[in-house]
């Protein structure tokens, strides 16, 4: 997968926020089969719901996070395509 200018900007956006950062790194160390729960954010970040929401949300717009409904709930899981192509489009900038 090669990303294109403007999606590697949207994923630097999303990336540049510390608390995205965190959410990113809960998605990737969740046990329960890689999913992570809205509510397991809520429980180890210190923001309102609305709040956490929006950095979720930045985040499933620039296709870090890949979704999955739960009955009343939504799950997230790091999608590693795009992850990796970012990671390799990084690479390419250092070498």
């Amino acid at each position: 997968m090669e990303l294109d200018a403007k999606k590697v900007e949207r994923i630097s956006k999303a990336l540049g926020d510390p608390y995205r950062l965190k959410i990113m790194e809960m998605a990737k160390c969740q046990a329960e089969n890689n999913w992570l729960k809205c509510s397991c954010v809520m429980d180890n970040i210190e923001l309102a719901q609305s709040t956490i929401s929006h950095h979720i949300n930045q985040l499933v717009d620039a296709d870090l996070l890949l979704t999955e409904k739960d009955g009343r709930n939504v799950r997230y899981r790091v999608n590693k395509d795009v992850l990796d192509a970012y990671i390799k489009f990084l690479g390419v900038l250092s070498s």
